[in-house]
């Protein structure tokens, strides 16, 4: 597990993704806080893994926009990074948050393939000249 403090930069790769997990502050933020602070990092990750529902969580964070190319932090934020597990733990004391972010493999949309051109019949023809009845026109 790494860890970063809030002056340094974490070291994502450029091409992976983070989805938000979960993000907590408040009284519920002080208990895996209080966690943090007498059993560690690595046990605060455990823990808020168990809200981690897998594809679920992932759908949830691309329909409301959790996406992020990078793990969100201010300067003030502690940042622990489990490797192993592809979670990624934010915590700040003083503002009372905690947040644990899932690495996601992105995958890339489809190539569209541009559907066949059908040819066009005669009467779209630009050598057909209006009011000039086409095939199958009606006549009187």
């Amino acid at each position: 597990m790494r860890a970063r403090a809030g002056t340094d930069t974490p070291s994502d790769e450029a091409e992976q993704r983070w989805i938000s997990v979960v993000f907590l502050q408040g009284d519920d933020a002080d208990e895996v806080l209080d966690l943090i602070e007498l059993e560690g990092s690595a046990a605060a990750i455990t823990h808020l893994s168990a809200w981690d529902d897998g594809d679920e969580t992932t759908d949830a964070a691309l329909v409301n926009g959790y996406v992020y190319d990078e793990v969100p932090w201010t300067t003030t934020d502690r940042v622990e990074l489990d490797d192993r597990a592809g979670y990624a733990l934010t915590y700040n004391r003083p503002f009372g948050y905690v947040s644990l972010l899932r690495r996601f493999a992105a995958e890339p949309e489809p190539a569209l393939v541009a559907p066949a051109r059908a040819l066009a019949e005669p009467w779209f023809s630009a050598s057909i000249r209006l009011g000039t009845p086409g095939p199958g026109a009606m006549t009187r």
